[in-house]
């Protein structure tokens, strides 16, 4: 074997059982969160803990019917990059209701959120010479490599630490361009990031805001246009970012804002220069969920109330989590082993699936099991989930709250 297959073989040797593992399903549309698990080449019936796609928008039949109407009329792949063939009605389409819905001049689509964060974080990094920018330590992994991408310097503040974000920037020079980076909705914690303070310590240090709302679009505030539009705080962030895998329910990813920094990253940023646009039937059914979303709150009516039953019964049972401020119900073990071993609990004695989340999604010795109840989950479904996971932490002795 070559040097590189031996380097790469001791290194999945040493991770041992930390080593990342892929469960096989096929998700039940019309049915889900029900789904198909295969394992050893056996299909079991499982209900699904772990989802991103929280509303249910990816088996809705309006996005489904626009996506299939789309592949009629254009086919599958999109036939090249934006500027090179590759721009189709239903691209320009999503991308004006992307900027309505944030109350912006204009929004550019990606590929996906990481290639989003990563490419636009890039360009309004490291473009403007000798911008600092003040990033939270928890951000997301595409934030990270798109400011290491731009070269920019980079103070990294305290989690949802204000008055550490004030000292750092107080401490800059006050001519220097100066860019405040950070999520809403956090989304190994499910916390929220406290936006009124971190928006008035920014503008009054002349600071540019990009907030990442992965985790918020489609959810919360007024026709699902994130945390910042729910707390009247939309105009207070120079750029928003998004994507459309999570509560759009399909894949994509996009930043709205001005339209001079909006054509800047779509002229200069490689990761939406050089690749080929997404097909046009990704982007109808995506317009579709965004437009039912806008019109309809039922959806993330039933999300909220699904989340909020979720803390009250762990609560009640003092199985601990870590924020019930947002729909993402981080339920702490602690310790990489017995998180694993819950999860593998779950899914084979009560055929529930919940991700085990270790290290370096979150730091050692803070592995969680990353609950993510929906829009689709009924409450006898929740009801369940709960006693199910009552008894994992009976058998393997698990922590309680107090």
């Amino acid at each position: 074997m070559t040097q590189h297959v031996d380097f790469f073989t001791r290194e999945i040797e040493e991770l041992g059982q930390s080593k990342r593992e892929f469960l096989e399903i096929g998700r039940r549309a019309g049915h889900f969160p029900a789904a198909v698990a295969r394992d050893g080449g056996v299909d079991a019936e499982i209900n699904v803990w772990c989802s991103n796609d929280y509303l249910g928008m990816g088996q809705h039949p309006a996005v489904l019917t626009a996506m299939k109407d789309a592949i009629d009329s254009h086919g599958a792949g999109s036939g090249g990059s934006r500027n090179i063939g590759g721009t189709n009605h239903f691209h320009v389409q999503l991308e004006e209701e992307l900027a309505a819905w944030h109350g912006k001049d204009a929004a550019a689509l990606f590929t996906s959120g990481y290639n989003a964060n990563d490419g636009a974080l890039t360009i309004l990094a490291g473009r403007m010479p000798n911008t600092l920018v003040f990033s939270d330590e928890l951000n997301h992994a595409s934030i990270i490599d798109g400011l290491r991408h731009s070269r920019a310097e980079k103070k990294i503040f305290r989690h949802n630490d204000v008055a550490h974000l004030e000292e750092l920037l107080a401490a800059a020079d006050p001519d220097r361009p100066k860019l405040v980076v950070l999520e809403s909705v956090y989304s190994m914690s499910g916390d929220i990031a406290p936006l009124a303070e971190i928006a008035e310590v920014s503008r009054r240090y002349g600071a540019t805001t990009f907030i990442d709302e992965v985790h918020a679009v489609g959810m919360y505030g007024p026709e699902g246009a994130g945390i910042a539009a729910r707390d009247g705080l939309a105009d207070e962030f120079t750029v928003v970012m998004g994507t459309l895998a999570k509560g759009v329910g399909a894949i994509g990813g996009y930043i709205a804002g001005p339209s001079a920094v909006i054509e800047a990253v779509r002229s200069f940023s490689r990761s939406f220069v050089f690749t080929t646009s997404l097909p046009p039937a990704l982007a109808a059914g995506a317009l579709a969920a965004v437009r039912h979303l806008r019109a309809s709150s039922e959806d993330r009516d039933r999300l909220h109330a699904n989340a909020d039953l979720l803390h009250t019964l762990l609560q009640e049972r003092g199985i601990p989590f870590v924020s019930p401020q947002s729909h993402i119900v981080a339920v702490f073990v602690g310790h990489e082993a017995r998180c694993k071993e819950a999860s593998a609990k779950l899914l084979s004695e009560h055929g529930i699936y919940v991700q085990a989340i270790n290290a370096p999604s979150v730091r050692a010795g803070e592995e969680i099991l990353r609950v993510a109840p929906s829009a689709t989950h009924s409450t006898r479904d929740v009801e369940q989930f709960v006693e199910a996971l009552d008894k994992v932490w009976q058998e393997l002795e698990l922590e309680r709250t107090r």
